[in-house]
């Protein structure tokens, strides 16, 4: 089936947290903060299908790790997958979420060079007033704030070079805690960046 067949649109909320000051300097095409990025990136489809595939209320998270400069790629990624999905639905979200379907997620899977594994898990997704957390027991917890602006309301960040959703503007946010411990990796900080917003992708 060709790219251009596969006919899909999902819209929700997401969230992502990383281990680079506020506000990251990726999405400007800096080097990381610490020099590497650790990225965590959360979704909730609120409505969403993959050709009769229906994804409403599903999750999803992507962890990355980024050895320099993001726009250079050279990415490892895993995928996690609600495992409320039956089988068509998490091999529907394989599809869009590793790039092979088009659209926005196929320019951010470009960078990535190693998955390191898709697996199926719960996922736990809230979004509270200016609140975002995440949880998938045993391997990853994180919970972000949103931060206010000058003249109220939240601080936002709208089409910078690279960013994961370029729908919506970025509320800018700091993280309560995040934790990552899977493949390789171990990370635990706090007070770092985080973004977050609605989301629409398409192919």
């Amino acid at each position: 089936m060709n790219q251009t067949d596969k006919t899909w649109h999902l819209k929700g909320g997401y969230f992502e947290a990383c281990n680079c000051e506020t506000a990251c300097p990726c999405i400007w095409l800096k080097p990381p903060s610490e020099g590497t990025c650790k990225l965590l990136v959360a979704w909730h489809i609120e409505t969403g299908h993959y050709q009769q595939v229906s994804l409403d209320n599903l999750n999803v998270v992507l962890a990355c790790y980024s050895p320099g400069t993001m726009i250079e790629g050279n990415w490892q990624a895993a995928l996690y997958i609600d495992d409320r999905a039956d089988d068509d639905q998490a091999n529907a979200i394989t599809e869009i979420f590793g790039g092979r379907a088009g659209g926005h997620p196929q320019i951010l899977m470009s960078l990535v060079s190693e998955v390191l594994g898709i697996e199926k898990t719960p996922i736990h997704y809230s979004a509270e007033n200016n609140q975002r957390r995440l949880s998938i027991p045993g391997i990853a917890e994180a919970e972000i704030e949103s931060i206010q602006g000058i003249s109220g309301g939240e601080s936002t960040i709208s089409n910078p070079p690279l960013c994961v959703v370029p729908s919506h503007a970025s509320i800018v946010a700091r993280s309560k805690h995040y934790r990552y411990k899977d493949y390789q990796y171990d990370w635990t900080f706090s007070e770092r960046n985080g973004f977050y917003s609605d989301f629409e992708y398409r192919p």
